[in-house]
C-alpha cells in the first residue's frame, strides 16, 4: 500500500519536473521540418525530349575558296552590232592575163540598120512631144531640168498649202535662183493669176534683233531673195505672226503676206527618184496631180 503510493509520488515529481523545464525554456515550437542529412546520388534518369531550336547565332568565319568551276558553254549569238565606218580604199589588184582572141566579125548590112535607127529617133521625137503636151498643156505642169512644178488651183492657207503639197509628194515651191524664180512668175502670170503661195516664211529673230527667213526645206535664204524696195525694208524689220508668210507676185518679186490668207499655190517635185522605188502618186519625184 505504502510502496503503491510511492510509486504515484514519483510520477507525478517527475511530470511536474517536465511541465517546469518545458514553460522555463525561451524556445517556440514550430511546424517546420529540419532537413535531413544529404542523401546518396540518385540514377541517371531518361533522355528528355528535344528542345525548341534556338535563335540563329552569329556568322562564322568565312571559309576558305573553293576551286575553279569548270567552264561554262557557249550562250547564245547576241544582236548584230551597227555597222562599222567605211573602210579605206584598198590598193588596186594586178593586172589580169590578157583574154583570148575574139572571133572576125560578121560583114554589116548598114543601109537597112541605119533605116531602123532612123524611124526610131522619129518614134522616141514623137513621143517626147506627146510627153510634153501632156505635161504642159492637160497636166499644167511647168518643169526645169531638175524639178517639175505644179500650180495648184485651190485656194488654201499657208499651212494647208504646204500640208497640201506634202501628200503630192513634194513641198511649196522654193524659187532659189533668179532662172528659177522668173519661170514660177511667168507659170503664175500665164495661168491668168496675180500672186500665189511660195515656200519661204520668216522665224525667228536673229541675235541683232532682226527676222531671218527659210525656205519650205528649212534652208536658209542665201545669195537670193526677190524682195522689192519696201519689202526689203519690212523683211528687216518685225513683221507680225501673221504676216510671215510670203508670196510670189506674176511680176516676179516677193510681198508678205498673212499666213492665214487663203490663195493658190505653187508644188515643186523633184525628178530624181531612188532605184526600186513604185509608181503611184504621192512618191519621191512622182507628182499626185489628181485634185490639181
Amino acid at each position: 500500500m505504502m510502496a503503491g503510493r510511492r510509486s504515484t509520488g514519483m510520477w507525478l515529481l517527475f511530470f511536474a519536473a517536465v511541465l517546469n523545464y518545458v514553460s522555463a525554456s525561451t524556445e517556440v515550437c514550430t511546424n517546420s521540418l529540419l532537413p535531413g542529412a544529404k542523401g546518396d546520388q540518385g540514377e541517371i534518369g531518361e533522355e528528355g525530349d528535344e528542345g525548341k531550336v534556338g535563335k540563329n547565332g552569329p556568322p562564322g568565319l568565312p571559309g576558305a575558296p573553293g576551286e575553279t568551276g569548270l567552264k561554262g558553254e557557249v550562250g547564245h549569238t547576241g544582236k548584230m552590232g551597227p555597222a562599222g565606218d567605211k573602210g579605206d580604199k584598198g590598193d588596186s589588184g594586178f593586172d589580169g592575163p590578157s583574154g583570148l582572141k575574139g572571133k572576125p566579125g560578121t560583114t554589116c548590112d548598114c543601109g537597112r540598120y541605119r533605116k531602123v535607127v532612123g524611124q526610131l529617133d522619129v518614134n522616141v521625137g514623137k513621143l517626147r512631144n506627146a510627153v510634153k503636151f501632156v505635161k504642159n498643156v492637160i497636166l499644167g505642169l511647168t518643169e526645169t531640168e531638175e524639178r517639175y512644178y505644179l500650180l495648184v488651183k485651190e485656194p488654201k492657207r499657208f499651212r494647208e498649202a504646204s500640208m497640201n503639197c506634202k501628200l503630192r509628194g513634194g513641198t511649196l515651191a522654193m524659187p532659189k535662183t533668179i532662172n528659177s524664180n522668173r519661170l514660177m512668175a511667168d507659170y503664175v502670170s500665164q495661168a491668168g493669176l496675180t500672186r500665189v503661195y511660195i515656200g519661204v516664211q520668216a522665224q525667228n529673230k536673229d541675235t541683232d534683233g532682226a527676222h531671218s527667213y527659210v525656205y519650205a526645206d528649212s534652208s536658209p535664204l542665201q545669195g537670193f531673195a526677190a524682195w522689192s524696195q519696201e519689202e526689203e525694208l519690212n523683211s528687216r524689220l518685225s513683221p507680225t505672226t501673221n504676216s510671215s508668210c510670203v508670196e510670189l507676185l506674176s511680176t516676179g518679186t516677193w510681198g508678205h503676206v498673212e499666213c492665214n490668207a487663203t490663195m493658190f499655190f505653187i508644188c515643186e517635185f523633184p525628178k530624181s527618184r531612188r532605184r526600186g522605188g513604185g509608181g503611184g502618186g504621192g512618191g519621191r519625184g512622182t507628182p499626185a496631180l489628181a485634185s490639181s
